[in-house]
């Protein structure tokens, strides 16, 4: 019984330490649009809606996250929408950056015109 339940700790020790690892090697690409003033909610929600759908299509894709700028201290210089993909690692993200379906959705952005500025941020967790 003992040998059983040093077994199932050594178990648990070990599941814990690769499930900490693997979220170590997680990539978050932070993507940040100041939309022009034009711009109308349903092309705002059209690009949201194309950039969320991403992570259906192409593999790596984690999580997909996005919010509108909500802080008072006023320093976002006019950018107001985030976009936060989590990639399962850099190879992930190096994957993403080319491939067809993100290159669409950069055509989308380009044909609705409703971007005046971009900046994007990539980072690894825990680095």
């Amino acid at each position: 019984m003992r040998q059983l339940i040093c077994l199932l700790f050594f178990l648990t020790l070990f599941t814990m330490t690769a499930l900490a690892q693997s979220e170590n090697d997680y990539v978050r690409h932070v993507v940040v649009f100041k939309y022009k003033a034009d711009a109308s909610e349903a092309d705002i929600q059209k690009v949201t809606d194309s950039f969320r759908d991403l992570q259906n299509q192409i593999p790596g894709i984690v999580s997909f996250e996005h919010g509108i700028n909500n802080s008072p201290e006023g320093l976002n210089k006019g950018f107001t929408h985030v976009y936060l993909l989590t990639f399962e690692n850099a190879e992930a993200r190096d994957t993403y950056l080319p491939h067809p379906n993100h290159k669409e959705f950069g055509n989308l952005l380009s044909e609705l015109g409703v971007l005046e500025e971009v900046f994007v941020v990539d980072y690894t967790v825990g680095g």
